[in-house]
């Protein structure tokens, strides 16, 4: 193996129990090209031990037995400059054939750092992400092809007949203005005599508009004010009470109270899959301390697994993460995490959580005061109903970028022209719309 000063290798620490899953990792990365500078079984590895390889990387199969040892870890783990991924230990120990040849070619993509997953020998194939722009201009068509065409016309235009259907009449002139025609209808008024020198009289009453049509020239608009008689006074009665304006029994309405159900329902919610909690690890870390929705976060694991999902999420969260469970109130500014048999219902005050068979409808949210968001794996039956909270008023977004393993359905929503970005990106517009300042108050 050749190693170039611009496309260094990269130092990778594995850190698996001794198994299956511990062999299809090693393959994974054999095939990979990197170099594997510490391979171990967290149970008994020492935080020192993991510091003095210097790795770039560290690959994690996970596993519930290894809980404890992480937080052993942790500080070597929290490392500036180390990028953690992380593996379900079940699923690796039974990937094989060609989904453990996708998976490596996914894995070596984020390893060094570009975004080529497909198999050798499909290099070539067109990308399938839209480029805005305008299309090519056609070439303009050849002076010398067109000539024989325009000498052709020039030697018939002879011989076309001319139109002599219709001839306008003699007395007919260009037209004229609407005024000078309204004009020319008026009947001629004799001049009138001189004026004989007379005392002065007051003013006569103005008489009724004349019925004729006159020259609208003339005419202005009237004015109500000077025209309109003068109000008569209002006369008031001494013996009749003045009418008092009772404050003792005013209150304040409350408008929460009279809002319907599920306007106040909205939430965050956060679908992933394959490659998933990797980016819902970085998706959450970027986030602020405080939102002012409750963010859910749906991510399917072979096993239900959840509470260990629970425990790696608050690691990293600015956020407090829970598990959901049937009954609950979702809570503003906190993290839930779903099963598998359990959705959501909106009321008066909010979300809550119940048992549902389903899992998950996209639909029970509010799409007014509520985010969707699809990272890595995420199911493509959800873009569907994403697309109709999207199109009813919902902010909708889709993962891109080379930490996306399974992008089918983030890509989908994608190119349907909702937001795109890496999950740290994705974070901050989040923030932006509905993180809360200091006092407490939304953004």
């Amino acid at each position: 193996m050749s190693v170039s000063d611009l496309d260094p290798v990269p130092a990778v620490a594995l850190l698996a129990r001794p198994g299956a899953a511990r062999e299809r990792l090693r393959e994974a990365l054999a095939h990979a090209d990197v170099q594997i500078v510490l391979e171990d079984d967290p149970m008994t590895l020492e935080p020192q031990a993991l510091q003095d390889a210097r790795p770039q990387f560290v690959v994690i199969a996970l596993e519930a037995a290894i809980e404890d040892a992480l937080e052993r870890l942790e500080p070597a783990l929290s490392a500036p400059g180390l990028t953690l991924v992380f593996d379900e230990a079940e699923l690796a120990a039974r990937r094989d054939g060609w989904e453990a040849q996708r998976w490596g070619r996914h894995l070596a993509a984020k390893l060094h750092g570009h975004q080529q997953v497909l198999p050798p020998g499909a290099e070539d194939e067109p990308a399938l992400q839209l480029e805005p722009g305008l299309p090519s201009t056609p070439p303009l068509p050849q002076e010398t092809a067109l000539q024989p065409h325009l000498e052709q016309a020039r030697s018939w235009a002879d011989d076309v007949p001319a139109d002599g259907l219709y001839s306008p009449p003699a007395h007919l002139h260009e037209p004229i203005a609407l005024e000078q025609a309204l004009a020319a209808l008026q009947p001629v008024q004799p001049e009138p005599a001189a004026p004989v020198q007379a005392a002065p009289e007051p003013p006569p009453v103005p008489a009724a508009a004349p019925s004729v049509f006159t020259d609208h020239t003339a005419w202005s608009l009237v004015d109500e004010a000077s025209d309109a008689p003068a109000a008569a006074p209002v006369a008031t009665t001494t013996g009749s009470p003045e009418a008092t304006f009772d404050t003792g029994h005013l209150s304040l309405v409350d408008l929460d109270a009279a809002a319907p159900a599920g306007s106040r329902a909205g939430a965050l919610l956060v679908l992933a899959g394959i490659g998933g909690p990797d980016a819902l690890r970085r998706l959450l870390a970027a986030l602020p301390s405080g939102l002012a929705v409750p963010v859910l976060v749906h991510m399917r694991l072979d096993g239900g697994r959840y509470g260990n999902l629970v425990k790696q999420m608050a690691r990293v969260s600015p956020l407090p993460v829970q598990l959901a469970e049937a009954g609950q109130r979702a809570t503003a500014g906190e993290v839930h995490v779903l099963a598998d048999d359990i959705g959501v219902h909106a009321a008066a005050d909010g979300l809550y959580f119940q048992s549902e068979a389903q899992g998950i409808s996209i639909a029970a949210l509010s799409a007014e005061h509520s985010a969707l968001v699809l990272l890595s794996g995420a199911d493509l039956a959800h873009v569907g109903p994403a697309l109709d909270l999207a199109a009813a008023g919902a902010w909708v977004a889709g993962q891109v970028g080379e930490g996306c393993y399974d992008p089918a359905a983030a890509t989908a929503v994608v190119a349907a022209g909702m937001v795109a970005g890496e999950p740290q990106e994705l974070a901050q517009v989040i923030a932006a719309r509905w993180g809360l300042d200091d006092d407490g108050d939304a953004a």
